[in-house]
């Protein structure tokens, strides 16, 4: 039986990202760790990455020690995936030394590092970005098109895509329909990558900190939804009704209730252009942000993202952000920034 919703989105666009959001009760924590040594011309210091890394799963777990800390995170059956935004390249990649601090820590609480799936859609430049396929121990894998979909897992919403090669029921390279034909396919359907569905139960989410001209913010809703399905490009352009299905997609059992954390890497921070490498709008934040609440964490981004676009008399993103602010609506988290603590773990 085929694993499907059907997403039914009110969406008001006139409503600002930080209005009071609701139902979820009480207040999120979002911990901070700034370092300005952790990194210097667009390359990061490992050791002071890791530590940065290891005092933030130390703070949101409460536990007095890593091993303790990341095993109440996972269990030991569970298998780990650690999904990154690779569409920066060189500079603007999640930084290598942040997934390699994540993955010590899981090793250190029992799980095999060959077990560990690190994913995106693509990984175009992860060599330049340092990473180091077949010498880190862990998997690196992309979706391959078409076949890297599930069939049976399927997300579905009243916003027509047009189906492209690569997506899983694009047809036109099997002969329905010509490849070189001027008809298009059109789907309402999406469907969920087989490394959510099937190969992993438990995932650690590490986007960067980024714009996007499209969405708003590429935070922690988006990272671990549209590069997770296909038929996506109908979420990221047109009306703010299709921008709000990520939280719908977010809410989905496939992907919500499977990420464990969420790690921001704001080592380097994108404020215009992104979420490919822009350097001409690219900053030093030396920071990084971790919480259980992914919307706390895209709420604080956007907003120290929009103060940088003010300050360069850049037009205001966050109407595009409709995601962050349903997403808070839903009872995901919370998108009202008074509802949020932020606690530094800082040296």
């Amino acid at each position: 039986m085929p694993i499907r919703i059907l997403a039914f989105v009110f969406f008001c666009a006139a409503s600002p990202i930080f209005a009071q959001s609701a139902p979820t009760p009480g207040r999120s924590i979002v911990y901070s760790a700034h370092d300005p040594a952790a990194i210097k011309d667009y390359r990061a210091d490992p050791a002071i990455v890791r530590a940065m890394v290891n005092r933030l799963v130390l703070a949101v777990t409460g536990q007095p020690d890593l091993a303790r800390a990341w095993g109440s995170l996972v269990s030991p059956n569970d298998k780990i995936g650690i999904k990154i935004s690779a569409a920066g390249g060189e500079i603007f990649t999640t930084h290598c030394e942040v997934v390699n601090a994540i993955v010590d820590g899981l090793v250190a609480a029992g799980h095999s590092r060959n077990s560990i799936v690190v994913w995106d859609r693509s990984l175009g430049g992860i060599k330049e970005a340092g990473y180091r396929p077949g010498a880190e121990g862990y998997q690196l894998k992309s979706i391959a098109p078409h076949d890297g979909y599930d069939a049976k897992a399927i997300f579905t919403a009243p916003v027509l895509g047009t189906l492209i090669w690569g997506d899983f029921d694009f047809r036109g390279d099997r002969g329905r329909i010509p490849l070189l034909s001027d008809k298009e396919e059109t789907s309402d359907e999406s469907h969920f990558a087989r490394i959510v569905s099937s190969e992993v139960t438990r995932i650690i989410n590490v986007p960067v900190m980024s714009d996007s001209a499209t969405n708003g913010v590429v935070g922690c809703l988006f990272n671990v939804t549209i590069p997770n399905i296909d038929n996506w490009r109908r979420f990221t352009q047109g009306s703010g009704y299709g921008r709000a299905v990520i939280a719908e997609l977010y809410n989905h059992p496939l992907i919500g209730k499977k990420v464990v954390l969420n790690i921001m890497d704001g080592l380097i921070a994108e404020y215009a252009g992104g979420p490919q490498s822009q350097p001409n709008y690219a900053v030093h934040h030396a920071t990084l942000l971790a919480s259980k609440d992914p919307v706390a964490i895209d709420a604080i981004a956007l907003k120290q993202i929009e103060d940088w676009r003010e300050k360069m008399r850049l037009p205001p993103i966050a109407p595009y952000a409709t995601h962050v602010l349903f997403a808070g609506q839903l009872g995901i988290g919370h998108a009202d920034l008074d509802r949020v603590e932020i606690r530094n773990v800082d040296r």
